[in-house]
């Protein structure tokens, strides 16, 4: 398995929008952990500009299709995101 950060860019006014799609898109997101695929996501604050979401998954196949289908993706709340390969040096993973 390989860990992987999925990098959102998000639009000016996203807390203010992000309301009427939280709901789905946390829905959406927790069954991704309950796979154990997603580890980790969350937004950058101070400003709120940008989200970081940690997977674990075999390819970088699997944070695509998370990224295409997630609400605030297809939604508009998104402007930009990467998928970026990342290697663990201090944590779960064996040396």
């Amino acid at each position: 398995m390989n860990y992987f950060a999925l990098i959102y860019d998000v639009i000016n006014d996203y807390v203010a929008r992000r309301a009427a799609f939280r709901d789905e898109h946390l829905r959406y997101a927790d069954a991704a952990n309950g796979r154990g695929e997603l580890l980790l996501g969350g937004v950058f604050t101070d400003p709120v500009d940008k989200a970081l979401l940690i997977f674990r998954v075999k390819d970088a196949s699997v944070v695509e299709d998370f990224a295409i289908n997630d609400p605030y993706v297809r939604n508009g709340l998104v402007k930009k995101w990467t998928v970026r390969p990342w290697t663990v040096v201090i944590g779960n993973q064996p040396y």
